[in-house]
């Protein structure tokens, strides 16, 4: 998959003989490439997300959507990429920036879009909003505004794997400011100890809600925050699709075998702020404007596509232009479905 850095110390003992991947910084000349049919779903995918969030952005500004809206622009190789590690019945559980979540999970963007706009016909009858989504039939266990809670539910999910003795994983997702917390410690220590089928997957896009991560955090190498606790953890160029699918693969692997939990540091970007109310002030639009054109993760599998004759530039239009218009008929349908009755708001609650 990549260039080899420093072992985890004491992986391998900690596993009963087993033999813990090395830690690696993904490098795109040693990941793997993919096939044709790989490359045209990873770009189909991401593209359903970056439309996705860019009508959600523009639907926020028109007064539309209320409340929070955390997009996902710029980081949708991460979870594009360890989809396409996983199988069917693998659980996903995430913090609020969580649209692309639940789009590559397969849940309908209808019921996503009309869930952010309050609709009855969203994925929380309207009554959740954009953090607080959720799908049994798609194995997607939420998004959650509380910061780095998910990381305990997703270490619970994973327990609840082991006790019944199934063969998934759960892939919990969590940024670089929800590592922070105390309760994500807790967890890793519950999850190696019992050696649960958890993947921890630390979205590192540098900024947490607008401080860096050199101001914030003491070891920002995150890929090590496991060490104490014997989880093996890889570093991953999150911004190539490729790279992101061959950790998640050696990941799940090493999971679905019984050896425990793993940490992956996705080193990513958001291109828009934390969210739609923050300006983003603190990097430059130089630095933004660089990410995106040295490695968009979009535009790379577009280039890989186009110079390996695998598609057309008319070809990829044509994948635009069905995405758009299954955005515009999402957007159509969460504007127009009714809102939730004033009867329900006393449903659903757990007393």
């Amino acid at each position: 998959m990549a260039t080899a850095a420093r072992k985890s110390g004491g992986a391998a003992s900690a596993r009963g003989g087993a033999k813990a991947p090395a830690r690696k910084a993904s490098a795109v000349a040693n990941t793997p490439a993919f096939t044709k049919d790989e490359e045209l779903f990873a770009y189909r995918e991401m593209l359903l997300i970056r439309r996705f969030e860019e009508k959600s952005g523009q639907m926020y500004g028109m007064g539309l959507i209320g409340g929070f809206c955390h997009l996902y622009i710029g980081q949708e190789a991460v979870v594009v990429g360890m989809q396409m590690a996983s199988k069917t019945g693998d659980q996903v559980i995430t913090g609020y920036r969580d649209h692309g979540h639940m789009l590559v999970t397969g849940m309908d963007p209808k019921g996503v879009l009309a869930e952010l706009t309050g609709r009855r016909g969203g994925y929380s009858k309207g009554k959740g909003g954009s953090m607080h989504m959720f799908s049994k039939e798609k194995e997607f266990y939420g998004g959650h505004g509380i910061v780095g809670a998910q990381v305990s539910l997703g270490t619970g999910i994973a327990f609840a794997n082991r006790y019944r003795g199934s063969d998934q994983v759960c892939l919990t997702y969590f940024g670089d400011g929800a590592a922070n917390q105390g309760q994500v410690y807790e967890s890793f220590n519950m999850a190696a100890l019992w050696k649960l089928p958890s993947i921890y997957i630390i979205e590192n896009n540098r900024y947490a809600m607008g401080t860096s991560v050199a101001r914030a955090s003491a070891q920002t190498d995150f890929s090590q925050r496991g060490a104490s606790f014997n989880i093996p953890g890889i570093q991953v160029d999150g911004m190539d699709v490729r790279a992101v699918k061959a950790a998640g693969d050696m990941a799940v692997e090493w999971a679905r075998a019984g050896n425990g939990p793993m940490i992956l540091e996705m080193q990513t970007y958001r291109y828009r702020g934390h969210s739609m109310s923050d300006p983003a002030k603190y990097r430059s639009k130089d630095e933004v404007q660089k990410m995106r054109s040295e490695h968009d993760p979009i535009e790379q599998v577009k280039a890989r596509l186009i110079e390996k004759k695998w598609a057309s530039e008319d070809e990829l239009k044509a994948i635009d232009k069905e995405v758009r218009e299954i955005v515009a008929d999402s957007a159509e349908f969460a504007q127009n479905d009714p809102e939730p009755d004033a009867s329900e708001l006393y449903t659903d609650i757990l007393l």
